[in-house]
């Protein structure tokens, strides 16, 4: 029997201008959500930085009927509610300032074991789709949890390869479960679940694939994380939204670089440029700096190079000594010594970073390699 906290959570999530920094202020603030929605109109100036108009909504008994239907719902169709400030969220999702006031969640999963977020573009390419097969078969001895959007391209491939590799996967979704979006999918969901993995989604049932839930979502594909590969994106594309969020977190983020011509890559190459994301230069080295263990050596190198083959121009050869000589340097150090601006090292050291000479690490620091 489900308790009626969980009936006030959802009711109190209903209400407008209750989103879920609100949320959790309330909850806070009251103790629980029930109390919340007893008391918050009376006692709002209670509410550090909440008026009367944000607290007007709540207590609307229109709210409290749709969430006696919501419980039913989820009790029909074996949904289990994961309410945050009952501590039910994933840990790491939980450390996330906005993380969701409720989850819905089909299926069941080990919350303790890894998770690693792979993302990237509808648009797959087969450089994309070979990463993605390398990547699993490397870490077939690995134990991990894969997490995606359920989209098509790279989140589709995702969960379609820890299948194969009977690894877990969560399919995190931008709509309710009354919905499956794309409907192209839905064998694939039912894979998911009869494989172990599990739907997830912070929408009730009656929400549609909207479009602005997708970048609402990809917070929590974020979030799930301590890691987020992204595959292949292109300007502005919504895996973009998706490093973003793990950068907000403090968060891993690794980018698989690609040409500079292809559409397809060019958002991973700027997340590289703007040290948004360190570029994934070898398979093997990627799942070194994931903490995985005993990789398989079939495929250690994604670009392979000979340290006899490679002759850099006088620029990467300045940078690459300087970095070697001085390792852990800081973009700023490193313009001030070498008398060039950062705007011209970036692009050097991206050069340097797909030869598989250097590393770049959070704080836009350099290692040479």
């Amino acid at each position: 029997m489900i308790s009626e906290e969980y009936l006030y959570a959802i009711a109190l999530r209903e209400s407008s201008q209750i989103g879920d920094i609100n949320f959790h202020k309330l909850v806070r603030t009251f103790g629980s959500a029930e109390n919340a929605w007893k008391k918050a109109k009376k006692e709002y100036k209670r509410l550090e930085g909440i008026g009367s108009k944000t607290v007007a909504d709540i207590g609307n008994e229109n709210h409290l009927k749709f969430a006696e239907k919501e419980l039913t719902f989820c009790e029909q169709n074996n949904i289990r509610i994961r309410i945050r400030h009952l501590n039910e969220a994933p840990t790491l999702l939980n450390e996330c300032i906005d993380a969701p006031s409720i989850l819905y969640q089909k299926g069941n999963i080990d919350d303790s074991i890894q998770k690693i977020s792979i993302v990237g573009t509808r648009n797959m390419t087969s450089y994309g789709k070979q990463f993605i097969g390398d990547f699993f078969e490397a870490t077939q001895s690995s134990q991990y949890v894969s997490v995606s959007g359920l989209a098509l391209g790279v989140d589709k491939e995702v969960h379609e390869q820890s299948i194969q590799n009977q690894k877990p996967t969560i399919a995190v979704l931008a709509h309710g479960f009354e919905f499956l979006y794309p409907a192209k999918n839905r064998k694939l969901s039912e894979k998911i679940l009869q494989e172990g993995g599990i739907l997830l989604t912070e929408f009730n049932s009656r929400r549609k694939p909207d479009r602005e839930n997708f970048i609402q979502r990809n917070r929590i594909v974020a979030g799930l994380s301590p890691a987020t590969i992204v595959v292949e994106t292109g300007f502005g594309g919504g895996s973009v939204s998706t490093a973003a969020f793990a950068n907000d977190y403090n968060r891993d983020v690794f980018a698989l670089p690609g040409k500079i011509t292809d559409v397809h890559s060019q958002g991973c190459n700027q997340l590289i440029l703007h040290n948004k994301a360190t570029a994934i230069s070898t398979i093997k080295d990627l799942i070194s700096m994931l903490g995985f263990n005993n990789p398989k050596e079939k495929i250690a190198e994604l670009f392979p190079y000979s340290e006899t083959a490679i002759q850099l121009t006088g620029n990467q050869e300045t940078i690459y000594q300087f970095i070697k000589q001085n390792p852990q340097i800081s973009l700023d150090d490193l313009a001030q010594e070498i008398n060039l601006p950062s705007h011209k090292i970036l692009p050097i050291i991206l050069e340097l970073e797909l030869l598989g000479k250097v590393k770049s690490f959070s704080g836009r620091q350099f290692i040479a390699i």
